[in-house]
């Protein structure tokens, strides 16, 4: 692996720390006195950035460059980060600093899948983006197990912060990835003919786009929401509070980049589409298992949907690219926008939570992965035919 490739594994790393909002919902809950529904504004105003800034970003990708594209979105989430750091804020300005978290790893998201061809030697590319999301798990599980409190009692000054501990290093990280990529000497590639707004929401108009994309929406709402609401379930179905703080985000995350990580060595002996069903039964499984489990079967179905989540977003997106390799880029613009589901779903989970549903809430992300069951049973495309 290149030198040049490692500032830009360090800035996957970091958009991890946009996946952290959910587990921190129950603090910020707490030290607010707020809902569950007005905690989940957290997460939300994360994801729904992405409905608002992936196209537009793509956009400016073109016109300034993918690698000063990425310096703004690690500028942006450094400055998100600073101002807890600084002041106790109120609802309205944390919800503010979220939302601009939110727009900045929206621009590493954008930025970050087309500069890795960039810094990689020839014939590396694909292995280098799969170890990049796999990085970017790494990231979520280590933001949640700061998020959780722990590591944070050892620091001093951290832990008199309280839950605002987190963003002190959460800042530096942000820092010190801006600072690293800035160094970098990168030759882009440019399209010939940068995609615009009416081209890319035009393919929505083709149902295989149009049910991909929503399959994407879906996934990461039922991710989003199993960030938010695994501790404070668990918890409700008699699993102890030390437990839970363990195996609920920290370990959906961590089976999440194990997944991801194992998901290349996997596809070395099954089809991507294969893989992408045995994925979508796996994390329909880990949510039936959360909702009729009960606590012996709490653990085992986080595993379970933890590795069933795991690689639905690269499966998905590449059977997809499939259909129409030309306008994979506008496609990777759908795709980030509807990383927006991780604004929306969750809230519809939050009213469940809510009405004092229990486990039964998890039938959300259990209905988003029986749809995305449904869609990796249709068959495969000609270009996948040809292929074989």
């Amino acid at each position: 692996m290149r030198m040049k490739t490692l500032p830009i594994l360090l800035a996957f790393f970091v958009m991890g720390v946009a996946d952290a909002m959910g587990p921190m919902s129950d603090a910020v809950k707490e030290n607010y006195q707020l809902s569950n529904f007005m905690a989940t504004l957290l997460s939300f105003f994360v994801f729904i950035a992405f409905a608002v800034f992936s196209v537009p970003g793509g956009l400016l990708a073109a016109r300034i460059g993918k690698k000063n594209l990425l310096l703004l979105g690690l500028g942006l989430n450094a400055v998100a980060m600073l101002v807890p750091c600084l002041i106790v804020p109120n609802y309205v300005l944390l919800l503010v600093c979220i939302f601009v978290l939110g727009v900045g790893t929206t621009f590493l998201q954008v930025a970050g899948n087309p500069i890795m061809r960039d810094v990689s030697a020839e014939g590396t590319y694909g292995r280098n983006l799969s170890f990049a999301q796999g990085f970017k798990g790494v990231g979520s599980t280590v933001s949640s197990f700061i998020v959780g409190g722990t590591a944070l009692s050892s620091i001093a000054i951290l832990a008199k912060m309280g839950w605002r501990g987190v963003f002190p290093i959460f800042f530096v990280l942000m820092a010190a990835a801006f600072v690293w990529v800035m160094t970098l000497k990168i030759e882009e590639t440019k399209a010939d003919v940068p995609p615009s707004i009416g081209s890319s929401l035009g393919l929505l108009q083709k149902p295989v786009f149009a049910l991909a994309v929503l399959g994407i929406f879906l996934y990461v709402g039922a991710e989003a929401s199993m960030g938010r609401f695994l501790l404070p379930l668990m918890k409700e179905v008699g699993v102890a509070e030390a437990t839970a703080e363990k195996f609920s985000a920290p370990f959906f995350f961590l089976m999440l980049t194990v997944g991801r990580l194992l998901g290349g060595a996997v596809l070395t002996i099954m089809t991507p589409r294969n893989f992408f069903r045995l994925s979508a039964a796996l994390g329909l499984l880990g949510g039936l298992g959360l909702m009729f489990g009960g606590s012996a079967l709490a653990i085992p179905s986080v595993l379970a949907a933890g590795l069933g989540f795991a690689n639905i977003w690269p499966m998905l997106f590449s059977i997809t690219v499939e259909e129409d390799p030309g306008r994979a880029s506008e496609l990777s613009g759908l795709m980030c926008m509807a990383i927006a589901g991780g604004a929306i779903v969750p809230m519809v989970m939050s009213k469940l939570v809510d009405a004092e549903m229990g486990t039964m809430a998890f039938i959300v992300p259990a209905i988003c992965f029986a749809y995305l069951l449904v869609l990796s049973l249709k068959g495969p495309s000609k270009a996948e035919k040809c292929a074989c």
